[in-house]
């Protein structure tokens, strides 16, 4: 899966799209508006903020940052629904 995160600059309050697995059924992922906020633990590091949950803002994660590319990589990656 390609991440752009090297290419990308991302500032808090900008937001991303994010894919998200159902934690309770793990087959299901959507995509999801995300926001990207200093993360609370490291100050100088960045973070995505979902579900009332920090995620640290990584190379490994696919954020996107268009609603329409996430929706393209989706149909990809998992097929239409």
């Amino acid at each position: 899966m390609e991440v752009n995160h090297e290419t990308t600059s991302y500032n808090p309050g900008d937001i991303v799209y994010v894919f998200y697995r159902n934690p309770h059924t793990q087959d299901v992922a959507n995509v999801q508006e995300a926001a990207v906020v200093n993360n609370p633990e490291n100050p100088n590091e960045l973070a995505i903020f979902l579900y009332e949950t920090y995620y640290p803002l990584t190379n490994e994660m696919a954020v996107y940052q268009s609603e329409a590319d996430a929706m393209h990589a989706y149909e990809q990656y998992f097929g239409y629904e």
